[in-house]
């Protein structure tokens, strides 16, 4: 059997079996697998137009987005808007009664949100992940993190070129083999019910929360972190390459965990509160 037709055989949404073990026994190369969808330069563009635009307005839809980029000079129809930001990974952000998220699913259980009403008192108590759309010079990658919501220190992060779970898998283990939380809060994005991901937490015993689909607030310490990050940092910058945003990106979570004094934490920084309290 060639490649290409071993290839084809790839699950991309197997509950039991990630992409890379797919590929693994397969014998085919993980990158073979892995593809951004193809767009132009144009598109690219357009894209990090969007980024910035709700970077600041998160309650955006495809339809109030247009008519943003309209006013920047940018014609370009709805359906085209929306299927720019569902590549980006972007959905509108907006107050509703969250639905009940506990019936599970055949291959990707959601997870009730735990966290309305709750006091976060110490480290390791919530942690909270999510992902975020990151322009690149001649493309785009995808970041994710693992905040501490109690110190807002960044235990774990990673840059990636797709929204593939495993770049997500390599973060938490990374986190864990540092500290356990109580509790570990996402959304209900793909890459965190895979059952890889959830097997993970459930055999450390970790409570598992997710947010209502499309809840402003259910995870607003990581909303917050996202726009530290592009406006203290990616919106600074030249638009480089992977690898050299790669490094900044290191060198930026290493200021803001040990140099930048948070208000909310009386003006310490979260590495003081992380590891003092």
């Amino acid at each position: 059997m060639t490649h290409e037709k071993r290839a084809g055989l790839i699950d991309r949404g197997h509950s039991d079996i990630s992409i890379s073990r797919q590929a693994e026994l397969l014998d085919i190369s993980r990158s073979s697998i892995y593809y951004q969808p193809v767009v132009n330069e144009e598109e690219i563009r357009i894209m990090h137009r969007i980024d910035r635009i709700f970077t600041d307005w998160p309650t955006f839809g495809s339809r109030t987005m247009r008519a943003a980029l309209k006013r920047k000079g940018i014609p370009i129809c709805r359906e085209h808007v929306a299927r720019l930001m569902r590549i980006m990974g972007l959905e509108a952000i907006y107050p509703k009664k969250r639905a009940n998220t506990s019936i599970p699913d055949n291959t990707h259980r959601t997870y009730p949100y735990l966290l309305r009403g709750v006091s976060i008192e110490r480290p390791d108590h919530v942690w909270g992940t999510d992902i975020t759309y990151v322009p690149l010079k001649d493309g785009w990658a995808y970041l994710t993190a693992i905040m501490d919501w109690f110190s807002r220190y960044v235990i774990s992060w990673e840059l990636s070129l797709t929204m593939e779970s495993d770049f997500c898998i390599s973060t938490l283990n990374r986190a864990l083999a540092s500290a356990i939380p109580d509790i570990h809060n996402s959304d209900q994005g793909s890459q965190f019910t895979a059952h890889e991901y959830t097997g993970i937490l459930r055999e450390h015993s970790i409570k598992i929360s997710m947010d209502g689909r499309g809840r402003c607030f259910d995870n607003i310490f990581t909303e917050r972190l996202w726009r530290t990050v592009k406006y203290d940092h990616l919106y600074l910058l030249d638009r480089r390459d992977y690898k050299e945003t790669r490094f900044g990106l290191a060198d930026f979570f290493t200021r803001y965990n040990t140099k930048r004094p948070h208000q909310s934490l009386n003006y310490q920084t979260p590495a003081e509160v992380y590891f003092n309290s």
